[in-house]
C-alpha cells in the first residue's frame, strides 16, 4: 500500500493535474498527502551569494522566498480539502525542488511530479523525474498536464523488456496493479533481447503477478516502430488509465545523449507513468 505521497508544489501549470493524481491515489489507499515546496536557494547559498555580490541581497528578500512558498503551501492545503483528502501536510525546504524532493522522497512511498516539456530544456524543473528516478529509491509517478482525474489503476499497462529496472518498477506498482481491472504486459520486439525472456517471453512474470492476485495478459507486438510508440499505441488500445515501466532499462547515458524509450515516454505518455530505476 502507498500509505505517504510526496507530491511537488511549485504554483506550475501542471500542478493541478499531479494534485488531482495524488488525490486519486490518497483516497484509494488511505493515504497521506504530503505537499513539498521549495524556495530554489539554500541558506549556505544565500550566504556565499551575499559574501561575494557587490549589492548583496537583503534578508527580507530572502524571506519573501519563503513567504511565496508558504503561500502555495497554503493553497495546497486548501485544495487538498477541497479534493476530500483528509489526512495532508505541507513542508517547506530550502534549496532546489531536485534535492529537496530527493531529501524528503526517503520518508514517502510515491512522489508525484508532472510531465516535462521536452522542448524546455533550460527550465528550472528540467529532469525532475529522471532525478528523483535514478537518485532515489521511491517510484515517481509522472502526470501529464491534460490528467482530469480519470481511474489511474483500472486497466494498466506494464512495459515489460526483462531488465532490472523494469522488475523494479513491476514491484514499486504491486500495490496498484493488486487492484486494477485488468492488467497489459507489454512487450516490443522481445526475440532482440530473447535471453531476458525465456522460451515464452512474458510467461515468467506473467505467473509472478498471477501470484500476487494480479489479473494479467501477455501482449507481444512486432514492430519497426520506436518502442515508445508502440507502447503509447498498445495503451490506447487496452484503455490504460496507467503505464509501468523501468527507467532507463539499457545504458542510461546512451538514453541520456542519444533518446529512448524512457526519455520519449517522459515527454509524450498520454496518461500518468509509473517509472522506477
Amino acid at each position: 500500500m502507498f500509505k505517504t505521497i510526496l507530491v511537488q508544489i511549485d504554483g506550475g501549470a501542471g500542478e493541478a493535474s499531479r494534485l488531482r493524481a495524488a488525490a486519486v491515489l490518497a483516497e484509494m489507499h488511505g493515504a497521506h498527502l504530503v505537499g513539498a515546496g521549495a524556495t530554489g536557494i539554500s541558506l549556505a547559498n544565500y550566504a556565499v551569494l551575499n559574501g561575494g555580490m557587490a549589492v548583496p541581497l537583503s534578508d527580507r528578500a530572502f524571506e519573501a522566498l519563503r513567504d511565496d512558498v508558504r503561500i502555495r503551501l497554503d493553497a495546497f492545503i486548501e485544495q487538498a480539502r477541497r479534493l476530500g483528502i483528509v489526512g495532508a501536510e505541507a513542508r517547506l525546504f530550502e534549496g532546489s525542488t531536485h534535492d529537496g524532493l530527493l531529501l524528503q522522497s526517503r520518508y514517502a512511498d510515491l512522489i508525484v511530479v508532472s510531465q516535462q516539456d521536452p522542448n524546455d530544456r533550460f527550465g528550472a524543473e528540467h529532469g525532475l523525474p529522471q532525478t528523483l528516478a535514478l537518485g532515489g529509491t521511491r517510484p515517481v509517478l509522472v502526470v501529464p498536464p491534460a490528467y482530469d482525474g480519470a481511474p489511474i489503476a483500472g486497466n494498466v499497462l506494464v512495459g515489460w523488456d526483462g531488465s532490472m529496472p523494469a522488475q523494479r518498477a513491476i514491484c514499486a506498482a504491486l500495490p496498484l496493479l493488486a487492484g486494477a481491472s485488468s492488467v497489459t504486459l507489454g512487450l516490443i520486439n522481445p526475440e532482440r533481447q530473447s535471453e531476458l525472456h525465456g522460451d515464452e517471453p512474458g510467461a515468467d512474470m506473467a505467473l509472478y503477478l498471477a501470484r500476487h492476485g494480479v489479473k494479467v495478459n501477455v501482449a507481444v507486438a512486432h514492430t519497426r516502430a520506436r518502442e515508445s510508440d508502440a507502447l503509447i499505441d498498445m495503451a490506447g488500445e487496452v484503455h490504460a488509465g496507467l503505464m509501468v515501466t523501468g527507467a532507463f532499462g539499457h545504458s542510461r547515458y546512451r538514453e541520456w545523449f542519444l533518446g529512448g524509450v524512457t526519455r520519449d515516454l517522459l515527454g509524450s505518455a498520454p496518461v500518468p507513468l509509473l517509472i522506477a530505476h
